[in-house]
Formats: C-alpha cells, sequence, structure tokens
C-alpha cells in the first residue's frame, strides 16, 4: 500500500486552486502595476530636473540592478523559508518606493526609488510567481503558469496607462499616481497574509549557505533557450518604457504623456492577449512565434525612425509586448512542467536574471549613444542588434527544442 503523502504545497483540491490562482496572480499585477507607472513622468521629471536621455536610462537601470539583487537570494529564501516570509518584506519595499516616488525631488531620489522598486519586483518575481504555480497544485501547472505570466504583463501594462491618464489630467501627478499604487499594494498584501500557504514551499531546499541559483542539468537546455527568447523581447518593451517617451517628444514631436503611457499600455495588453491566444500551442512554437514578434517590432522601430510616422511605434509596441509576452511564457511554461517544485523559485529567477541584464545594459548603452550620435543613430543601432540576438533565438530554439 502506498502511504506516500504529497507536500502540502503540491496538492491542491480543484474546488480551492480555482479561487487561489487568481488571487496569488493579484499579487504579481500589484507590484508590476507599480513597476512601470514612473513611465509616463519621465519627461515631466526630466524638465523639471534638466537631465539627459542618458542620465534617463540610468535612472531606469537602477530598477535592474536592484531586481537582479533580489533575484539572487529571493528565489533561494522563498524555496527554503517558504513564499510569505520574502514576499512580506518584498510589499514594504514597493510600498516605501511609493513613498519616494511621490515625494522625489532629485534625481538622486528617482535612482533610489526605482532601486526600491526593482527590488520588490525581484521578489515578486521569484516569490509570487512560483506562489501562483503552487496554488495551482499539480493538475493546473500550466494553467497555473499563465496565469502568472499575464498576471506580470497585465500589471506591467495598467501602470503607465493610470499614470498617463492622470499626468494628463493633473499639473502635479505624482502624489495621486503613486497614492494610488500604495492603495493597490495593501490590498495585494491582504491578499497575500490571507492566501494559505505553506511555511516552506517544498523538501530538498535545506540550509546552508546561499549560492547563486541553480536548476538540475536535465533543466539547464529548457532554461537557456528560454532565456534566448525572453531577453530579446524583454530588452525592447525595456526601450520602449526607457526611451519611448523621448522617441516620441524628441523625434516624432509628441508630447502627449497620454500617448507615452497608451503606448506603454498597447505594448503589455498585446502581451496579455497574445498569451490567451497561444495558450495551448507547444513550448516550443511558443518560444518560435516570440522572437519574429521581436525581430519584427525592431524592423518596425526602424520604420519609425526614418518614416517619423508614430502609427509605427505603435505597431512596434505591439509587436515588442508579443515578443516579451511570449519569451515570457514559454519559459514559465517549461520551468513549471519541468523544474522539479522545490527548485521552481530558483529557476524563476535564472530566466529573470538572464533576461534583466541584457533589458538593463542595452537601453542604458543606446541612452549615451544617442546623446553622443543622435536619437536615430542609437535607436537604430538598437534595432539592428536586437534583430540579430532575436534571430539567433529562433535558430537556436529550431535546431535544439523538440517539442
Amino acid at each position: 500500500m502506498n502511504t506516500h503523502q504529497p507536500h502540502p504545497a503540491l496538492s491542491c483540491p480543484p474546488t480551492t486552486a480555482g479561487w487561489k490562482i487568481p488571487a496569488a496572480a493579484w499579487m504579481v499585477t500589484a507590484v508590476f502595476i507599480l513597476s512601470n507607472s514612473a513611465t509616463p513622468l519621465y519627461l515631466h521629471w526630466q524638465r523639471q530636473f534638466a537631465f539627459s536621455s542618458g542620465t534617463l536610462t540610468v535612472i531606469f537601470a537602477a530598477y535592474i540592478i536592484g531586481l537582479l539583487g533580489a533575484l539572487l537570494i529571493a528565489g533561494q529564501l522563498s524555496d527554503r523559508l517558504g513564499r510569505k516570509a520574502v514576499l512580506l518584506p518584498g510589499f514594504l519595499i514597493a510600498m516605501a518606493a511609493c513613498g519616494l516616488f511621490a515625494t522625489a525631488a532629485s534625481v538622486g531620489a528617482l535612482i533610489a526609488a526605482r532601486f526600491l522598486t526593482g527590488v520588490a519586483v525581484g521578489v515578486i518575481v521569484s516569490a509570487g510567481m512560483a506562489a501562483v504555480v503552487d496554488a495551482g497544485g499539480p493538475d493546473r501547472k500550466r494553467q497555473a503558469s499563465q496565469a502568472a505570466s499575464i498576471a506580470m504583463v497585465l500589471g506591467a501594462g495598467l501602470g503607465p496607462l493610470l499614470a498617463g491618464t492622470l499626468a494628463q489630467q493633473l499639473d502635479h501627478p505624482a502624489g495621486p499616481l503613486f497614492a494610488t499604487v500604495f492603495a493597490l499594494l495593501a490590498s495585494a498584501l491582504a491578499t497575500m497574509w490571507a492566501l494559505p500557504m505553506p511555511p516552506r514551499a517544498g523538501i530538498g531546499s535545506g540550509g546552508g549557505p546561499l549560492r547563486l541559483p541553480s536548476v538540475p542539468a536535465q533543466n539547464r537546455l529548457d532554461l537557456a533557450l528560454g532565456v534566448a527568447v525572453f531577453a530579446p523581447g524583454l530588452s525592447a518593451t525595456s526601450f520602449v518604457l526607457a526611451l519611448g517617451p523621448a522617441l516620441l517628444s524628441k523625434l516624432l514631436h509628441v508630447t502627449s504623456p497620454l500617448l507615452a503611457g497608451g503606448t506603454a499600455c498597447l505594448m503589455f495588453m498585446s502581451a496579455t492577449a497574445v498569451q490567451f491566444a497561444v495558450r495551448k500551442l507547444p513550448i516550443r512554437t511558443i518560444l518560435m512565434l516570440g522572437a519574429t514578434a521581436t525581430a519584427l517590432s525592431m524592423l518596425a522601430l526602424i520604420g519609425v525612425i526614418h518614416a517619423a510616422l508614430p502609427a509605427l511605434l505603435l505597431t512596434a509596441a505591439s509587436l515588442a509586448g508579443m515578443g516579451q509576452g511570449l519569451g515570457q511564457l514559454g519559459g514559465l511554461t517549461a520551468i513549471g512542467m519541468r523544474v522539479p517544485d522545490h527548485q521552481r523559485a530558483q529557476a524563476n529567477s535564472l530566466l529573470n536574471i538572464g533576461a534583466y541584464i541584457p533589458a538593463g545594459l542595452l537601453p542604458v548603452a543606446t541612452g549615451f549613444l544617442m546623446d553622443h550620435a543622435g536619437m536615430a543613430v542609437g535607436a537604430t543601432t538598437f534595432a539592428v542588434v536586437l534583430i540579430t540576438a532575436a534571430s539567433a533565438a529562433a535558430c537556436l530554439v529550431a535546431a535544439r527544442l523538440q517539442h
């Protein structure tokens, strides 16, 4: 007689999993609303504090630094100590970032706020997204992985739309905007507190010193191919977030914060919609489509630069969102389906570390290139680099992934 009892984190009756998945996903959405809420306000702060495009990308990169630092340890701590032990400080840090944004009076304050935002996002993409998959139990891993991915891009799109709407209507939108985001984070914190989670995520996550995140050898190819597609897509959306408003203003002579926020929102709504459309396709097909969408988005960006057509920027943003969403979905689904449960948060961390490093470095390098060689040269160079990277990723997936 088999007396083995599944771990509580891994056994979730269908009747309870139904509400646990969206409840856990709301935690992810709330933090990602914060992640991009500042995007439509960058031009306002740039005029107020008189900084260059290079400095603007440094502010954006502070987010990447905080996120990468959190990703290095948050996944391991979550797998060892349990999700709530890591999520609670993550939410408190996110709320502190709201306060800094609302009262920012210098570039230094913006950098600090972006850094704390990155730390909070690093916590949520490792512990929070793993908690969403935990909530699905063994029978709903693919559904829960999709919910986690959609929650991320949905929040990332709603943030700039909310910010752009307030910036269009108010002379000083930062205070009302980040007070609203603070309230949303508080509701997500309450959800986290009420959501049943085991004290530890799974067996095999014992003590000892913290190490670099890792996954079993048999899962490394899945992870590498996910990163290969997710990284160019995320770099494309990072460019739109960091430099899209400047591109609209300086190259296309469009200064509406609502349009800047709407462009970012369209990008992430496209990422959300495409994940629903492909949810039943094989992982290999999802990754191939993601690489293709990123390459097409950069071709559209080149058209924006040289034809000066704002409509093409919307096309480029929409395709970039699809590229990120598909790469993210393919990577997260492979992790959710194939990586052992007690190493899932670490695998999530590695997927995002691999994607966010180029997504931080490339826009920063592009911002400084724009300062020295002009916006058209910098943006075109960035587009060519990403077309090359996405094409190489598609070739790797086609050659190495069988299903």
